[in-house]
């Protein structure tokens, strides 16, 4: 893959966790996952419907597409830190993104209703964290597709990568676009 098309899909590098992973990358990612609907809502201000249908990248998906799959995505992360809290080290269902992607909803519905659901997913998703003990944030669960064990550390810092990643996909697009 080219440069170029290495910058448009991944505007802010691949995922690299901190190593260790302290108690300061935990609070970082928190904010981040707070903060990420707002800037979510606010990337998409004012974009009229041909805009939202205009794929991030060549052969990416559209700005509707990424913000249905933050919401979809978010809520497989919050579901596996409840599983991981309540369970000893689950095995998690993995869920064919793309194929998501593609479905009616991600397609059809206005983004706003992702919005919505953003917001109070991530009200919740904060709530569970910032009252997370030490150990809490050391439990595991096993990601078949990967056939790695992930601790909720890592997780939450990779999930705040996630969010600047598609936020980033947005904001690029429309500057390359002067929107």
């Amino acid at each position: 893959m080219n440069n170029s098309t290495d910058d448009l899909r991944y505007p802010i590098g691949r995922f690299q966790p901190p190593d260790p992973i302290t108690e300061n990358h935990i609070l970082q990612s928190i904010e981040a996952v707070e903060q990420l609907p707002t800037q979510i809502e606010q990337a998409i201000l004012n974009l009229d419907a041909t805009q939202l249908q205009t794929p991030y990248r060549p052969g990416g998906w559209t700005v509707q597409q990424v913000v249905h799959h933050v919401a979809d995505s978010h809520m497989q992360a919050y579901s596996r830190f409840k599983l991981a809290l309540t369970e000893d080290q689950p095995t998690i269902k993995p869920y064919a993104e793309d194929r998501w992607a593609m479905l009616p909803d991600s397609r059809l519905l206005p983004v706003e209703v992702s919005l919505t659901l953003l917001h109070a997913l991530h009200r919740r998703w904060v709530v569970l964290m910032r009252h997370m003990s030490k150990d809490d944030w050391e439990r595991t669960y096993y990601h078949p597709e990967q056939q790695r064990i992930f601790t909720l550390s890592w997780v939450v810092c990779m999930y705040a990568w996630h969010g600047r990643h598609h936020l980033m996909h947005i904001l690029k697009l429309r500057e390359r676009m002067s929107w």
